[in-house]
Order: C-alpha cells, then structure tokens, then sequence
C-alpha cells in the first residue's frame, strides 16, 4: 500500500505546484484609464505618471504610450502606475486635479504632488530619472540598499 501512496503523491505533485504559482502571480504591468483609477488610493503606495491628451489618436500621446511600453520594468521597480485620460469630457477626477490642456505628461510622488508637467513626450530613460531624484525614491533606495549611503 505504501508505494502506492508514494506514486500518486509524485503524480500529483505538479499540480500543487502549478496551483500555487497561479495564485501568486501578480496582475500584469500596463497603464490603466483614469476613469478606473481613484486617486486618493494610490497615496504613498504608487507613484502615477498621468498621460493626457484631447484624444487617444493623438501622435504625442501615441509616442509617450510607446515609449512607456518599452520599459515597464523600469517603472515597475519604482512602483509607478501609468493612469491615462484620452476624454476631456469626462472630466475625470485625475483632469480636475492635475488640469492638462491638450498633451500633458504628469508625473506624481507618491505624496501626489505633481512634480514634473512636460507639453512633449518623454523618454523612460528621462522619468526614471526625474523619479530617483525624488527625495522619497532616494529614501527608497538607501533602505533596500544600505550599503549605498
């Protein structure tokens, strides 16, 4: 009776492991309309960088979206949450507060005050950077890093 608990604990050994790696993985990384998106919940938890524009076929707002794409490990890895709105008309919650006119580029502490407006694309390159100079991601980094003052 022995081995044949032994054999149907080994074949059904996958299963839990495939279990468990299902319940653990996190949602995907991708930017999230500013309609689904309450601001006040993202307060010292995210850091939204707000992409704006009068409509969703709007080269700068298609470029700034591409370039974003590029590189959502690098925003990923300072806990950034990419919140477009393509609809003025809606008047979301994120345009009341932040009030864009046309292409904006927004980005947020994790306090939510703007720190950064841009009127142009930006490069990840150029985010992260204006991110890692934020006194808040520097505390960040000395915490998972200490060795690093």
């Amino acid at each position: 009776m022995r081995p044949l608990h032994a054999v149907v604990f080994a074949a059904l050994l996958p299963f839990a492991a495939l279990a468990e790696g299902a319940a653990v993985d996190p949602p995907a990384f991708g930017p999230l309309p500013a309609a689904e998106v309450v601001l006040a919940d993202q307060m010292y938890l995210k850091r939204p960088v707000a992409v704006f524009a009068d409509s969703p076929n709007d080269p700068n707002f298609i470029r700034q979206m591409d370039l974003l794409a590029r590189a959502y490990p690098a925003l990923e890895e300072r806990d950034v949450i990419v919140v477009t709105d393509t609809d003025p008309e809606a008047r979301s919650e994120w345009r009341q507060k932040l009030r864009p006119r046309g292409f904006s580029l927004v980005i947020m502490d994790k306090d939510l005050r703007p720190v950064v407006r841009k009127p142009l694309p930006w490069d990840v390159r150029e985010i992260t950077a204006a991110i890692d100079k934020l006194p808040l991601r520097r505390q960040e980094m000395l915490e998972r890093n200490p060795a690093g003052r």
